[in-house]
């Protein structure tokens, strides 16, 4: 059976067919390979950070810190150039290639692959993953304002604006705080609803905390790794006077 030609008008309906499918599609693989958006991004419960800054001339920079188990951690920077850096004191023959993908407002940083990575890194650390945009108010220079805010109305014993300023972290900026200073926070907060004679809420706010602080020294050393332990043993040893102060725990 002979093969029909394709009418002139369905030729031309399939050319346009596949210019909008190309010009649909090209923006996409433009948008991956583009640097990041000048700022701050922090992974969920806090463990690593990433800077990046986009200067008027010259490629953007970034920077990130992570942290890893008993005290590990990554630190490494450089230029970002069409979405990726090549770290410049990695191997010429096996580079450090970092990869920084934006999805809405965060970005996925990964290394490709991460065993070329590791002279940046401890031995429990690494740093792919997904960095995500603070809430309003959540970055690490916000968070640091808010707490010296709290510091000098909670001397001056003005407990109420205290409160106020410690309740826009705690829950709001949880997601993306380290765990330790989630922890502190939460005293700060728990022993100023004690000076205001809220009790269940002083006991409300530690509830997360209440299981660990339960537990003897030596079951939090077995339990964490050696540095994370002596880290985490301060934020425990307030919660339970805390916990003491608003009858949660027997003195």
């Amino acid at each position: 059976m002979p093969i029909k030609s394709m009418k002139p008008v369905q030729v031309r309906l399939s050319l346009v067919f596949i210019a909008f499918f190309l010009f649909m599609a090209f923006p996409l693989v433009v948008s991956a390979q583009a640097s990041p958006p000048a700022g701050e991004y922090i992974t969920e419960n806090g463990w690593g950070n990433l800077i990046v800054k986009s200067p008027k001339s010259g490629a953007a920079t970034f920077s990130i810190m992570a942290l890893g188990a008993n005290g590990h951690t990554c630190t490494l920077d450089g230029e970002i150039k069409n979405g990726q850096a090549r770290l410049a004191e990695s191997d010429k023959d096996k580079p450090c290639m970092v990869t920084f993908r934006q999805k809405v407002y965060d970005i996925e940083v990964s290394a490709s692959p991460f065993e070329e990575c590791r002279s940046y890194c401890g031995a429990r650390a690494g740093f792919e993953g997904l960095y995500l945009k603070p809430a309003r108010g959540c970055d690490s220079s916000a968070i640091k304002k808010t707490r010296a805010a709290f510091k000098r109305l909670y001397d001056k014993k003005a407990y109420e604006q205290a409160k106020a300023e410690l309740t826009s972290i705690i829950p709001g900026c949880e997601k993306t705080l380290y765990w330790t200073e989630a922890g502190r926070i939460r005293n700060d907060l728990a022993i100023t609803e004690y000076k205001l004679g809220n009790m269940a809420a002083c006991q409300q706010i530690l509830a997360p905390l209440a299981a660990d602080a339960a537990k003897t020294d030596e079951d939090l050393r077995d339990n964490y790794p050696p540095t994370d332990a002596e880290n985490y043993l301060p934020v425990i040893k307030a919660t339970r006077t805390n916990l003491r102060l608003c009858g949660a725990m027997k003195k």
